[in-house]
């Protein structure tokens, strides 16, 4: 029986024109968080399995892969060790375990993969890269603005225009439901169901709910999360009056107006809005949350919100803190859907050396080295040329030829032989033919114009 080549469900192998497309989008997204001050930082790829467990909900819970313990224990089917879920959960136990070592006020971002044994479909994978950005130590709203600020520099920046950023509050959320009569202790329940509106429907969460509150408090509470029309401000001014007398919401609607006032001085002021229906699923958020979306996606480009107690768990006392996770994945699921990668420099070489006997080897070494410590430039971008050497001697050029188009290539260039021994024979594959030939002090430099000219044209 033949093995499958298959990767595993929920994975995939990168192709080199996938790596450069991820390598521009994680470009693009490591300029924006620097520039806003967030540092690096990275974590193991796995964490001790208690330092997971119990930080996102039950059904987060279920999507952990576990590690098996090696050894003796294997047999049992007991694990010691998970894959990452997230980046939040590790952020704050390294906060805990350097609380001494690092700022105050601490603000990292962190671009790394993480694994969730969830069940694949468009856009959704198992092994998935997130791009986030957190700040520990504030419970200023400023915090809040200058992530969705970041996130919305970075969309913009790679082409986006039609997302929009949901907001809402944890607290809001509560009151709302408490408004509807779900009884506190079964908030989270609620709260998953709804969590499933843009996948499963307003009618399916109300067959949920129904199923799991009784009609009244499901209709009730289906009509407290209907999509909000007027603008964010307009809209929390409208629900003040909603919860008079209910403290908590009243807060949660102070809060989010803050958010959105402060909002309107960024670059993410025209794509805010209010959506009473956001949940998000992950039980450690406690403040303000948020999701971006856009129209052809089921689901988000990513999202984020306020965690305050999660670093507590580990720290044994409670420090603020807020993140935004941008879905690689997601994001470029979109922009290749639709043609938004014209910005990613082709790959593959600018010139391919061959050698038409054995003692031109050395000759045609130097000179794809000599062509790789050249420049060719554009009105913005300036690179090193890219040289290889055919390995093998070229008595047949077509199959020069044949390798040189799949690579790419705008010249090839020969060194050797008898007709030419002090020149080198140039090739230009636009337009399938040679042209002069130039002499081997020349030929790095003349070379570089043809590319150059090449290069502008692209």
């Amino acid at each position: 029986m033949t093995t499958s080549t298959k990767p595993p469900s929920g994975t995939r192998d990168f192709l080199p024109d996938d790596i450069r497309r991820r390598e521009y989008v994680i470009g693009v997204v490591r300029d924006v968080y620097e520039r806003y001050g967030f540092e690096p930082l990275e974590t193991p790829a796995f964490e001790n399995i208690e330092t997971l467990l119990g930080k996102y909900g039950e059904e987060g819970n279920k999507l952990i892969f576990k590690i098996l313990r090696r050894g003796e224990h294997e047999a049992s089917g007991e694990a010691d060790l998970a894959l990452r879920y997230d980046l939040t959960v590790p952020l704050a136990r390294v906060v805990a375990q350097y609380q001494n070592e690092l700022p105050k006020f601490f603000k990292r971002y962190q671009i790394q993969p993480v694994w969730r044994a969830d069940r694949p479909a468009k856009g959704r994978f198992r092994e998935f890269f997130q791009c986030d950005i957190d700040s520990i130590g504030s419970t200023s709203a400023m915090v809040e603005v200058e992530q969705v600020s970041a996130v919305c520099e970075v969309l913009v920046a790679l082409g986006f225009s039609d997302f929009q950023v949901r907001l809402n509050h944890r607290q809001l959320l509560a009151a709302s439901l408490s408004v509807a009569g779900i009884a506190v202790e079964r908030h989270g329940e609620a709260l998953i169901i709804i969590d499933k509106l843009d996948k499963i429907g307003a009618q399916g969460v109300l067959d949920q709910l129904t199923s799991a509150f009784g009609h009244a408090a499901a209709a009730d509470c289906l009509a407290a999360f209907a999509p909000v029309e007027t603008s964010a401000l307009d809209a929390l001014d409208l629900l003040s009056a909603g919860f008079d007398g209910n403290e908590a919401g009243l807060v949660a609607v102070s809060k989010l107006r803050e958010i959105v006032r402060l909002s309107q001085a960024t670059p993410a002021a025209p794509y805010l809005r209010l959506d009473r229906s956001l949940a998000r699923g992950l039980s450690y958020y406690t403040g303000a949350i948020m999701e971006i979306s856009v129209p052809d996606l089921t689901g988000s480009l990513g999202g984020g919100g306020r965690y305050d107690n999660l670093v507590g768990m580990f720290l044994g006392r409670d420090v603020p803190a807020c993140g935004f996770s941008l879905g690689l994945e997601r994001i470029i699921v979109v922009m290749t859907e639709r043609g938004m990668f014209e910005k990613v420099e082709r790959g593959g070489v600018d010139v391919v050396v061959t050698f038409a006997d054995e003692g031109a080897r050395t000759a045609a070494l130097s000179l794809a080295h000599d062509l790789r410590g050249l420049s060719v430039r554009s009105a913005d971008i300036e690179r090193r040329m890219r040289a290889e050497t055919y390995p093998d001697i070229s008595k047949k050029f077509d199959r020069v030829w044949k390798h040189a188009s799949t690579r790419g290539a705008v010249i090839v260039a020969s060194v050797g032989g008898s007709e030419l021994p002090d020149h080198v024979g140039l090739r230009d594959i636009r337009i399938q033919q040679r042209i002069p030939s130039v002499t081997k002090e020349l030929a790095a430099s003349q070379i570089r114009d043809l590319v150059q000219v090449a290069f502008l044209r692209e």
